[in-house]
């Protein structure tokens, strides 16, 4: 068995960057890195740190299936959302992907950031601006929020990343 198993479900590139901090940090040889969506089955370890990229506030209902098979066991959260740079979002992204953990497993916490999105996403905002006040308004938040995301996840957000995994393991 492992000590720590760092999994990941990352579309664009940016959870596989949290995930590989995470990873860096976790001290020892038993532990192992890898994608959820090359996995054959649920790895045992004693702890796992599972990280995805967040989709209409939450996890994909793989990566639900995957937390919910977990029993016993230490289980961090961790991930990228391009939408909000708001702890209250992240704290709600967290507990709505924390509903899928069974009760007899140990919770250490959840780490979150700003991760970018594809262009496609900004093209689809730019053509839904109408020339509506009201309507625009949210619209070029979501704009605004977008060209900050463009820059994450960052070194600091790395950095954060590997605190987080330290910290998790002084709950231990």
């Amino acid at each position: 068995m492992l000590d720590y198993m760092v999994l990941y479900q990352s579309e664009t590139g940016n959870t596989k960057k949290l995930a590989t901090s995470i990873f860096a940090a976790l001290p020892g040889m038993a532990k192992d890195l890898r994608s959820i969506d090359e996995l054959n089955g649920l790895p045992d370890a004693a702890t796992y740190f599972v990280g995805f990229c967040v989709h209409r506030g939450t996890c994909s209902l793989e990566v639900g299936n995957l937390l919910s098979s977990i029993s016993g066991k230490n289980v961090a959260l961790f991930g990228t959302c391009g939408a909000g740079n708001v702890d209250n979002y992240y704290k709600n992204i967290e507990n709505s992907a924390r509903i899928w953990l069974e009760d007899d497993n140990l919770y250490l916490g959840g780490f979150f950031c700003q991760g970018k999105m594809p262009v496609q996403i900004r093209q689809k905002y730019e053509s839904m601006l109408n020339g509506d006040q009201a309507h625009d308004h949210h619209l070029k938040l979501q704009l605004s929020n977008f060209d900050e995301a463009m820059i994450h996840p960052t070194k600091e957000d790395l950095a954060c990343a590997a605190d987080f995994a330290k910290e998790c393991l002084s709950r231990l």
